[in-house]
């Protein structure tokens, strides 16, 4: 099987095989990351093992899949998610679990599709224009990096995009799927209160779970992870 997005870019994606033929788990990356971050491996890896079929993506201009990084918004990911379902129609219940910017793409993306059934974020991105003044206000879109460093510019496409969305608070209102969130205490990259802000919003059934020694990526809190995604999972997939 191969995948494409709307501009015909071919989109990398590792599959794992699941027992649940009918059931599909995706799972999508955070700013400058791709499909093969540490938490989106052992996750699949363990909900695999569990009986779910688990697809890691890269957005189109990450990773290895086509595309240009200088072309990389949340809003041509969320087109890249959509045209993912496309094309795995014979998936009847699909989830889908986002890390950082990630999980903004899953909040936009199931406010317009109803064909994600669950929804899991991972220290979710939420307010996007407050995130870009905190970390790049002294980056000159189109001319500067992210972080520092040239495998990613810092883009006016990107800066655009994030300043115009905002966040995602008011697509988050028409989300009808179940929705789980976890943050850490100590994540300076996605701030705790985008879940808190996004938790006064969002429909019932809905959880956060707050690791308060946990950093941006949960490094050594995957065990957590894990058994709370795949109960909840259990319950709602």
């Amino acid at each position: 099987m191969k995948l494409h997005n709307k501009h015909g870019e071919q989109l990398d994606f590792s599959y794992h095989e699941g027992q649940k033929s009918d059931t599909l788990v995706i799972l999508g990356h955070g700013l400058t990351g791709n499909k093969d971050r540490p938490i989106l491996v052992d996750l699949a890896n363990s909900l695999s093992e569990a009986g779910y079929p688990c697809l890691r993506l890269s957005y189109s201009g990450n990773g290895e899949s086509d595309g240009k990084f200088e072309e990389v918004t949340i809003s041509k990911e969320v087109e890249d998610l959509c045209a993912v379902l496309d094309q795995v129609k014979s998936y009847k219940r699909i989830a889908y679990i986002g890390h950082s910017m990630g999980a903004a793409v899953g909040a936009l993306a199931a406010a317009r599709d109803e064909r994600i059934k669950v929804l899991v974020s991972l220290a979710g991105m939420v307010y996007t224009r407050d995130f870009i003044k905190r970390h790049f206000a002294n980056v000159i879109p189109g001319k500067g990096n992210m972080w520092n460093e040239e495998e990613h510019p810092y883009s006016e496409a990107f800066h655009n995009d994030l300043h115009s969305i905002d966040h995602v608070l008011s697509a988050a209102k028409e989300v009808r799927a179940p929705w789980l969130l976890f943050h850490g205490g100590l994540d300076d990259v996605v701030l705790p209160k985008d879940s808190h802000g996004l938790m006064d919003v969002i429909r019932d059934p809905k959880v956060l779970v707050e690791l308060p020694n946990a950093h941006h990526s949960f490094e050594n809190h995957n065990a957590e992870l894990v058994d709370t995604v795949a109960a909840w999972l259990k319950r709602h997939l």
